[in-house]
């Protein structure tokens, strides 16, 4: 090989691995975080995750990045160790599937179909409908699939340069020497992981070695030992994903170390013994690009079978390799893992679950300020003030995360659910403000010995009733993204708006009789204040959710509509409300 060669297939190795990059990427992106979703949760038993793992690996085309995930899941409380042994096994088949796409480029003949399914015949095609389709359409999922159709075209041609540019290498002594030296079984695994770890992908190792059989005898005596180093070369990646993480994830890296090493020392015993004894005559005859699938599929089909029944085994020999010194106790916030960036549909909905969590602390603490009406409790106030404190450390780290979340590739829906979630989180913040505003305004009353009269408490009750609502409201359509709930807000902020010019009105006519007196109607107004502020919040939430679906952010001209079209839907539940908080 000349210099000229090195660099073609320097420049093929690179088209290779970006293409599987972005083929990868995209059907990640194209399968919304459903895919992380169901990891994470449908696990209750080996063959469900040995399945689970499997679908999952074959779909996005890498078991490294469903090691990674485990890692996260693991890492932030989601699953168990014991969980994700099985849920490896499937992953290491599943990735075999991409040899399988690879081995394409060996089908050889003259006849029509043949010469169709061969890479060099429809990948320019779909070259072409890729590059068309990310130009012209504007949904994310077509956009997507024109990425991946691009991503395998590119692998296709990468995978073809590097062929070409190692044709040189099928005369040259010097490499068919290396290549004996690699019939070696130590030598030969020792090669296939070093490769391995350094690309970081076993699909791509062993792409590349299919490659090279394209153009360059290799025989199986070779093939076998590194394709089997690959297996356990693919490794590197979960490990170095859980060198931040906790004990538990730790372990998980360490579990699919074991699985590989395990499986290749298990099968390398049995089939070497039997090499021994039969001298199998195929051993020196040269690997096809087919045959390099086929052992891949192989090696991790029988290992998964040799290893499956001793999951628990494996687990307890990890717990022992690796002993937990000092526990570390899980919090909420483990699931903001910084793995999870790279699934980012899977991030925002992590980041809305921790969200909900958050407005109904927020609404607790709320409903707790208003039955303090009823009687003052020094205890309640100190539990509504700690729950202000975490609910504050909530806004810190989730609008952390999601400006991180904010700054990755993200679809058109990924991108605006950030956004809503960002404007929700500060909303959040501000009712739970609102509710130790209103514990500090009845601690006065209580600490001046006031109290108000039996009129002022009914008030109260009925607007206190009414923020508690439409807190409920906001809540259900954060959980659900449900717009026909979020539309049932706006309604009721207007009915809380006029109990609140009602009650103002009430105090006066009491005022005027007597019955209560100028500083009763300070501590009145800052409640009614801090109700309306509370109910104001839970609007901005709702109308942000509502624009947001429709692809804007004009807040207030989607409110000066809904107040002014005399929309039948708002007008009814405005009604409705109406009708429900009479004072």
């Amino acid at each position: 090989m000349d210099i000229f060669s090195i660099l073609t297939l320097a420049g093929g190795l690179a088209m290779f691995l970006y293409g599987m990059d972005v083929m990868g990427d995209n059907l990640k992106k194209l399968a919304g975080g459903k895919l992380e979703s169901i990891l994470s949760k449908l696990t209750s038993n080996r063959i469900k995750g040995f399945l689970l793992g499997f679908f999952v690996t074959a779909v996005i085309q890498s078991s490294s990045a469903t090691t990674v995930m485990l890692v996260g899941f693991v890492n932030s409380g989601i699953m168990k160790l014991g969980q994700t042994i099985s849920i490896i096994m499937g992953a290491n088949i599943g990735t075999t599937v991409t040899a399988w796409l690879l081995s394409l480029s060996g089908i050889s003949g003259d006849t029509f179909w043949l010469k169709i399914f061969k890479p060099t015949s429809f990948t320019p095609v779909l070259m072409a409908v890729g590059v068309i389709m990310n130009m012209v359409c504007k949904s994310d999922k077509k956009k997507d699939i024109g990425a991946i159709l691009v991503g395998f075209a590119v692998l296709m041609f990468g995978m073809d340069t590097m062929s070409d540019a190692m044709s040189g290498l099928k005369d040259s002594p010097a490499f068919g020497q290396m290549l004996i030296m690699f019939s070696n079984p130590v030598m030969g695994i020792l090669v296939g992981t070093l490769l391995t770890a350094i690309i970081q992908s076993s699909s791509a190792s062993v792409g590349i070695l299919q490659a090279l059989s394209l153009t360059v005898a290799i025989p199986y005596s070779t093939a076998i030992p590194i394709i089997l180093g690959q297996n356990i070369g693919t490794t590197i990646t979960p490990i170095l994903s859980a060198i931040t993480g906790n004990t538990e994830s730790k372990r998980v890296a360490i579990a699919c170390l074991y699985i590989k090493v395990i499986g290749v020392v298990a099968v390398c015993a049995v089939f070497y013994i039997l090499h021994g004894i039969l001298d199998f005559a195929f051993m020196n005859t040269n690997v096809t690009i087919l045959s390099i699938a086929t052992i891949h599929t192989l090696f991790n089909l029988f290992s998964t079978i040799i290893l499956m029944p001793f999951c628990k085994l494996i687990e307890k020999l990890t717990i022992m390799t690796f002993k937990d010194t000092k526990p570390r106790e899980t919090t909420a916030f483990d699931t903001l893992d910084d793995r999870f960036l790279d699934m980012p549909s899977f991030a925002v909905e992590k980041c809305r679950e921790l969200i909900c969590d958050m407005i109904d602390i927020a609404h607790k603490s709320v409903s707790d300020a208003t039955k303090l009406i009823e009687g003052f409790d020094k205890e309640a106030v100190n539990k509504i003030e700690e729950s202000e404190g975490l609910v504050d450390m909530y806004e810190d780290k989730i609008s952390t995360y999601l400006v991180k979340l904010a700054g990755g590739n993200l679809t058109n829906r990924d991108s605006k659910q950030v956004t809503e979630l960002l404007h929700c989180v500060g909303d959040i913040e501000r009712i739970s403000d609102h509710a130790v505003n209103i514990t500090e305004a009845l601690e006065e009353l209580h600490d001046k010995e006031l109290s108000f009269s039996a009129s002022a408490i009914k008030d109260i009750t009925v607007i206190s009733a009414a923020v508690n609502e439409i807190l409920d409201l906001s809540s259900k359509a954060l959980a659900t993204n449900d717009l026909d709930i979020a539309r049932n807000v706006e309604p009721l902020e207007q009915v809380i708006d006029k109990l609140k010019l009602k009650i103002k009105a009430n105090h006066i006519q009491r005022l005027q009789s007597g019955d209560c007196s100028m500083e009763m109607g300070f501590i009145l107004s800052d409640l009614l204040t801090n109700f309306e502020r509370v109910a104001d919040h839970c609007s901005n939430i709702a109308v942000c959710m509502i624009e947001l679906a429709h692809g804007s952010f004009e807040t207030h001209e989607y409110l000066n509509n809904v107040k002014t079209s005399g929309d039948e839907a708002f007008v009814s539940m405005y009604n409705q409300y109406k009708q429900k908080y009479v004072i």
